[in-house]
């Protein structure tokens, strides 16, 4: 019988999914598979379902003699050696439209939670310092008639484009393929939001240099990938006042966090909650679940990554 690793407990059963035709070897827990765990698992199976916490690498695939697919739970696949994987014949998939509206969604959350802020606003209350109301307390960033700048103008950064104009921003954007040129966006925006993949051209991207580009005040989103942004550089643009703030959800070696960001109060940190809404985290399992079984009954995938040729 085929066999389908599934690498953690999802918002779904897969073997409702997938059908009795596979058998499911499932890691049902939280927390990931170890690296020996993971490797021992593949092993045995013909297909995968990965998180991005699996590094499917050119160990992994030699490993796994008998894997066809590697189906991840994500729309972002750095995680994953497409090419490795596509000279092996071994589709990789996706789950792209899953995600697009909680991602915004949450984005929008971390735009409010910073330029309102709301976090410290809690944490005062919550320690028992309010005393009075003030016209000088926690004072923030109006975001009507403020410039909203997106980097990355994908499936995301369009949903978060549209609510924007709901709340009487500017809107601009760049992209490799068009919009302004990231200086001019860092120069001009009061709230830059990162949506780009992760790639050897955008790791870091937002560095020492290009923080020092942005308006002085303004704050910094990033819901993409963690290493999009030199966390380092980052504290140090903080500490210095030359940045209002930053929201982020994911982190450059996460689950670790930057110590110089943790005891900030103008900074908010969520533990990667960009698509974790019941909605959309079982739309992101029933999507990988359903496009590994149709690879494992010899069907093509429906949300393909690469091209595999027979």
């Amino acid at each position: 019988m085929l066999r389908l690793f599934v690498a953690r407990k999802l918002s779904v059963d897969p073997r409702r999914v997938v059908g009795p035709e596979v058998d499911v070897d499932l890691w049902d827990d939280e927390l990931p598979p170890s690296r020996t765990e993971l490797l021992a698992r593949v092993a045995r199976a013909d297909g995968l379902l990965a998180l991005l916490t699996e590094k499917v690498d050119r160990e992994l695939l030699e490993a796994a003699p008998s894997l066809r697919v590697v189906a991840n739970h994500a729309v972002g696949v750095d995680n994953v050696d497409v090419p490795a994987c596509t000279a092996r014949g071994i589709w990789v998939t996706n789950t792209p439209d899953a995600v697009t509206e909680s991602t915004a969604d949450l984005t929008w959350a971390l735009i409010l939670a910073v330029a309102r802020r709301l976090g410290e606003g809690e944490r005062l209350l919550r320690a028992g310092r309010y005393k009075a109301w003030t016209p000088t307390l926690l004072l923030g960033l109006e975001l009507r008639g403020a410039t909203l700048g997106i980097v990355g103008l994908g499936r995301i950064g369009e949903a978060v484009a549209r609510r924007a104009r709901g709340f009487g921003m500017h809107v601009f954007h760049t992209t490799s393929r068009g919009g302004i040129p990231l200086e001019e966006l860092l120069a001009r925006s009061d709230v830059v939001t990162l949506h780009c993949p992760l790639t050897a051209a955008t790791r870091h991207l937002i560095d020492a240099r290009r923080l020092a580009q942005m308006k002085r005040g303004a704050i910094l989103i990033n819901t993409a990938r963690g290493p999009v942004v030199d966390e380092a550089a980052l504290v140090v643009a903080l500490e210095s006042g030359h940045l209002g703030g930053a929201g982020l959800d994911v982190f450059e070696n996460e689950p670790l966090v930057h110590p110089g960001l943790i005891g900030r109060e103008d900074v908010v940190l969520l533990p990667h909650l960009g698509t974790a809404t019941h909605a959309t985290r079982e739309q992101m399992a029933t999507m990988a679940l359903t496009d590994a079984a149709r690879v494992l009954r010899g069907e093509p995938p429906q949300h393909p990554v690469n091209e595999v040729h027979p």
